[in-house]
């Protein structure tokens, strides 16, 4: 189990020395540069999420549209823009490995 250890350790530095990465933090850098604008950001984060993970059976696209009305001013700023596209990218690159470690293992559990 040590051994596994080890080479996860390795492999997260890899994947922290990849471009998808390095822009992640480039693009954290900047807006975080910018306290109130970070904080709209992460505001907008929050409620993304919560609008994701709870169930509005009625009116789940009512309440999606509305927020990305509200949201597109703020989605429209560059810095923001490059930010989400960022973290976007490397959410993306670890639901691939995700994905590809589950897909490897899951014929054992048939």
């Amino acid at each position: 189990m040590l051994e596994l250890h080890e080479e996860l350790g390795e492999f997260i530095v890899k994947l922290k020395q990849t471009e998808v990465y390095r822009e992640y933090q480039e693009q954290k850098n900047r807006i975080s540069g910018q306290p109130e604008l970070k904080q709209r950001v992460d505001d907008y984060r929050r409620r993304n999420y919560e609008l994701q993970t709870r169930n509005y059976p009625e009116n789940m696209y009512d309440e999606m549209e509305r927020f990305q009305r509200e949201s597109e001013h703020l989605r429209d700023i560059p810095i923001v823009h490059d930010f989400l596209a960022a973290e976007l990218a490397l959410c993306r690159m670890i639901q691939k490995v995700t994905a590809t470690i589950v897909e490897a293992v899951s014929e054992d559990f048939d």
